[in-house]
């Protein structure tokens, strides 16, 4: 495998608190990385680790080859990094902004302008680029602070949250852009809370929590985790509830769920469509009537809460603070 990140037992200890705890990760040229985890897991302190602005206590990380302490400036000319807020000059408009930071990466006057001109239409900004970016969307200020990170051509492109409070349509803007930049061959290290954009983005997706790994694999490996598909039964009335669980349990691979608001009822069967049609049958003659009855793909939230105990959601406030 050609990896652009390679990690190997990283550790980051803060006081008492040890924010990475011997994690180690490989993503390969080209691909994504979805980085999962609740507040505090330790995924910023991973960004920041691998993106040279912390040093590592223990552990080695190579970016595109090089050393990420050792050969921190050959990293950071191969890299680019969007965190959690926009990180662009509000006074200036779209187009200064990138000039200017294009000229600090040593692109000259013209490479800056031309490299300028380049991403706003990449990033669909050509008609914002002479407003003041404090006049921006935030849907406009995150795909500017993704052309921004992308000024340097790099081939290592770290996301720390890159869509928390967006709307929906933003969102979903903002992933295809990201997917342009994979079809490009950048490799890409995202962190999220939202399990959809890692279910749609990442090729591989790797869980933390309380600074180590627990779980790896695609979508579908970690879905397959969870379990089989799951029948969902929502019955007309809360007072029905009980009566249902009672009795689809001898039908059940394991004890069903149930949940009151919802009036549903979530129940792992044996494969099988008999299985199905017993449960049907089963409802029927116990004369509890029925809203709806379908079959359920286990989904990355019923995977993140097997895992962490917690249920996914975007952060209240950034993730380190978790190295603190």
């Amino acid at each position: 495998m050609n990896a652009a990140i390679e990690a190997d037992g990283l550790t980051k200890t803060y006081g008492s608190h040890r924010a990475l705890d011997d994690v180690s990760l490989s993503v390969e040229a080209g691909t994504v990385l979805g980085l999962l985890g609740p507040n505090g897991a330790g995924k910023t302190t991973t960004v920041r680790t691998l993106a040279t602005l912390l040093e590592p206590d223990a552990g080695t990380a190579r970016i595109a080859g090089f050393d990420v302490v050792r050969e921190r400036r050959e990293v950071r000319r191969r890299i680019g990094l969007a965190g959690q807020y926009a990180a662009v000059d509000e006074l200036l408009t779209g187009r200064e902004n990138l000039i200017l930071l294009g000229r600090l990466l040593r692109l000259g006057r013209k490479g800056a302008r031309v490299r300028a001109e380049e991403l706003l239409a990449q990033f669909e900004l050509e008609y914002a680029a002479d407003k003041a970016a404090k006049d921006y969307s935030g849907g406009m200020r995150r795909r500017l602070d993704l052309a921004v990170s992308l000024l340097g051509s790099p081939e290592v492109l770290f996301l720390d949250e890159p869509t928390t409070g967006l709307d929906p349509a933003s969102r979903a803007t903002l992933w295809n852009m990201v997917q342009d930049q994979v079809g490009r061959g950048v490799t890409v290290l995202l962190t999220t809370q939202y399990l959809e954009e890692a279910d749609f983005l990442a090729d591989r997706i790797l869980v933390v929590d309380r600074g180590r790994v627990i779980a790896e694999g695609t979508s579908d490996e970690l879905k397959r985790k969870v379990g089989g598909e799951r029948l969902e039964v929502t019955v007309t009335d809360r007072a029905l509830l009980e009566q249902a669980v009672s009795v689809l349990a001898p039908l059940a691979v394991v004890t069903p769920q149930s949940d009151e608001r919802q009036r549903t009822v979530h129940v792992q069967l044996p494969d099988g469509m008999g299985a199905l049609a017993s449960a049907a049958t089963a409802l029927e003659y116990a004369g509890i009537t029925v809203e709806e009855f379908a079959l359920r793909r286990p989904s990355l939230d019923d995977v993140f809460f097997q895992l962490t105990g917690e249920s996914a959601g975007p952060a209240d406030t950034p993730d380190e603070k978790d190295a603190r």
